[in-house]
């Protein structure tokens, strides 16, 4: 009785009903990435009541996040993405099941993780990851639901389902690596990533139900400034479905971010950094409000989000050392300066919480 009060408002839909709402509880989905699209995915997904429900991301929150990842608040940041995630949909809907995986999606682990789920839903915000998804679900069987925004902008499709086109048959190529800011360095209207997850969660919603319109091999692109879409059709490129079918015997040997052109990220430890102090320059990208603070090192202070601003006032040619607060943040700063053309940039491992543990340990 509770679950059907919970539900009634779309179970009195004709085209659901109780039989709808039985395939949606007995449905799983697999949602990647928790961010941006993943939030609002995640949100309505566990409202609808999808019955078993997979996270994975291995980010944690960010004071940046909250005005568009609105599953979160100020009392989670610091916190894995997966678990405070799952503590909130727990809360919004705590007769389903959640499965938080705090960790990376990878060639190891993705065919795995993909075969205990019906539809993998992409909430992800880099190509290499969207293209190891796409291989992935091809590899399974699994349809795709993917949505991707860019400032203003966003698009949403349906692939490798019911024998329809891919991601790779949209997009057979990468783009040049660094051609495509991302929306640290570019920005993006906080409320698109909510349209652009809310149609994906529908997308869902309608392959569950089996309902008709399902954007397979077609794409929708929403501009929320003029608040037009239009639609274009993607043909399906059997040539490309076999490229992805050949990798799966070696699948989990694949290198994407080699594939995508993405440069390997030179990690280092606080105790390297030290021995380096004045010939290199540092770069903390945390909020000025984060502790603790690393005056030892002179660091620039530029924040993730104003890094792409202030990035002509930094030494291309100096060594780069890149801190946050536990070495998340600093990735994604060390690939924009490599697409800027700072060839010789690091970041430090556990950033500034390790840092500061380094000098404990020195001092005693």
């Amino acid at each position: 009785m509770a679950s059907n009060n919970r539900y009634n408002r779309q179970i009195i839909l004709p085209e659901i009903g109780e039989s709808g709402q039985q395939k949606l509880n007995a449905s799983k989905v697999l949602v990647i990435g928790a961010g941006g699209l993943g939030c609002p995915v995640l949100q309505y997904l566990a409202a609808a009541g999808i019955g078993t429900i997979g996270i994975i991301d291995f980010d944690l929150v960010d004071t940046s996040n909250l005005h568009r990842q609105i599953l979160y608040g100020d009392s989670v940041v610091g916190k894995n993405k997966a678990l405070a995630a799952k503590s909130r949909l727990e809360d919004l809907n705590p007769i389903i099941n959640i499965n938080a995986y705090p960790e990376k999606l990878t060639t190891e682990n993705a065919i795995s993780l993909f075969s205990q789920y019906d539809i993998i839903v992409d909430g992800s915000d880099n190509f290499s990851t969207r293209y190891l998804v796409n291989d992935a679900c091809v590899i399974t069987g699994k349809p795709l639901v993917y949505g991707a925004i860019f400032k203003y902008e966003g698009q949403v499709s349906v692939f490798n389902y019911k024998n329809g086109p891919t991601y790779r048959c949209l997009f057979p190529e990468p783009p040049k690596s660094g051609s495509v800011p991302s929306c640290a360095e570019i920005g993006v209207l906080g409320v698109l990533p909510g349209v652009i997850g809310s149609m994906q969660a529908n997308e869902v919603l309608k392959i569950v139900l089996n309902l008709d319109h399902v954007l397979n091999g077609k794409l929708l692109m929403y501009d929320c400034l003029t608040t037009q879409s239009s639609t274009f059709s993607i043909p399906r490129v059997a040539s490309e479905i076999s490229k992805v079918l050949t990798l799966a015997q070696d699948f989990e040997t694949v290198d994407y971010n080699l594939f995508c052109g993405i440069q390997k990220i030179k990690e280092i430890s606080p105790e390297t950094a030290f021995q380096v102090v004045n010939e290199a320059q540092f770069i903390d990208v945390r909020e000025v409000h984060e502790q603790p603070k690393i005056n030892s090192l002179k660091p620039v202070c530029i924040s993730l989000d104003d890094l792409q601003k202030q990035i002509n006032n930094l030494d291309k040619e100096k060594e780069t050392i890149v801190f946050c607060q536990s070495g998340i943040r600093s990735k994604k700063a060390v690939e924009i300066l490599q697409n800027h053309g700072f060839n010789n940039v690091s970041h430090i491992k556990k950033g500034a919480l390790a840092i500061a543990e380094y000098q404990t340990l020195k001092e005693v």
